[in-house]
């Protein structure tokens, strides 16, 4: 349809994608296109700030690219799991995003969602979409470690300079790892908090770049990693949330997202206790692979009045488990 407004609108600029797979990501071709694109970009913003409804309107406007490339380019400049063709970016403007900011908590499946929600498009659970409206951030006492991260230590396929891991849990949370092997890898010893950038690169193409539903800093279990260095016994290690408040005889809700790969004889626990009482298995995870947000209902005991949450991750060579954005909401 020609002519009228739209409420929505998408607009593809291949050049830069072009003059990658020509030319390579390190040449002048490449960032000629990009100060090409950069333009025409100007023009798309000037052009929707400059309708005379604008003032009345609300707009959200997205720019991102749906994967790097590398610097050789060719018709494999991309599709592969190295940092150079997974990095990408998303900025944003409008829609209630704070101008000038910086955030860790946003992948790529969230443009789409971000999109429908600015619509005021209701997304469906049923649908099953990784991403999350950025619009909702929703931060966790994992993301609070941040200014914590360090630089690593054993690691060899991490950068030297990236700051990633940390060993110290937030306020409230702790580790248990009184059954821990000895040495191993430092920085996966145990259950340990860091972010996307650090963990992928100590290992690619084993399924951690599909870690897409964890945000900013979350935690990890990975037994795969911690026996690259001379070890002794088994991966043993508990996660120990806070206890949260829930009432006696009535539901409460757990919920988290989980990226768990499965190689046996390893096994991943959730157990929960009331009132500092034994704990007591809600769900295991022994088969396959399982990447999804859980939400798991716990019927408290009578006269119970606080509920705290294990995950505790078995094994040895064998793979990971990512857990984040853990919540326990009474009924």
């Amino acid at each position: 349809m020609a002519g009228g407004s739209r409420d929505a609108v998408f607009v593809h600029l291949d050049n830069v994608d072009h003059a990658g797979h020509s030319y390579g990501a390190a040449s002048s071709q490449y960032l000629d296109a990009i100060h090409g694109v950069d333009t025409q970009v100007g023009r798309l913003v000037a052009a929707v700030k400059g309708r005379a409804t604008y003032g009345s309107e609300g707009w959200l406007i997205m720019i991102t690219a749906d994967h790097g490339h590398t610097d050789a380019g060719g018709h494999g400049g991309h599709g592969g799991s190295s940092a150079a063709e997974r990095q990408t970016f998303l900025i944003a403007a409008g829609g209630a995003i704070t101008a000038g900011s910086t955030r860790y908590d946003i992948k790529m499946p969230d443009v789409a969602v971000s999109a429908l929600a600015h619509l005021g498009t209701a997304v469906d659970p049923a649908w099953g979409l990784d991403g999350r409206p950025l619009q909702q951030p929703v931060p966790d006492a994992f993301d609070a470690l941040r200014p914590k991260l360090q630089t690593r230590v054993d690691e060899t396929g991490t950068g030297s300079t990236v700051l990633g891991f940390t060993h110290t849990p937030p306020a409230g949370w702790t580790v248990d790892n009184s059954a821990m092997g000895t040495g191993g890898v430092t920085e996966w010893r145990g259950w340990t908090f860091t972010t996307d950038e650090f963990w992928t690169s100590a290992e690619r193409g084993q399924w951690r770049e599909t870690n897409v539903r964890a945000r900013n800093v979350f935690a990890v279990a990975d037994g795969d990693e911690w026996v690259d260095k001379s070890c002794t016994g088994t991966f043993d290690s508990t996660l120990i949330s806070p206890a949260w408040p829930v009432t006696g005889g009535r539901a409460a809700t757990l919920a988290y997202t989980t990226h768990y790969r499965q190689e046996a004889p390893q096994k991943g626990e959730v157990l929960v206790s009331y009132d500092g009482g034994t704990p007591v298995a809600v769900k295991a995870y022994t088969a396959d692979t399982v990447s999804k947000t859980e939400s798991l209902t716990l019927q408290v005991p009578s006269g119970a009045t606080t509920a705290q949450v294990r995950f505790r991750y078995t094994g040895g060579n064998n793979w990971f488990w990512v857990v984040d954005g853990v919540t326990v909401k009474a009924a």
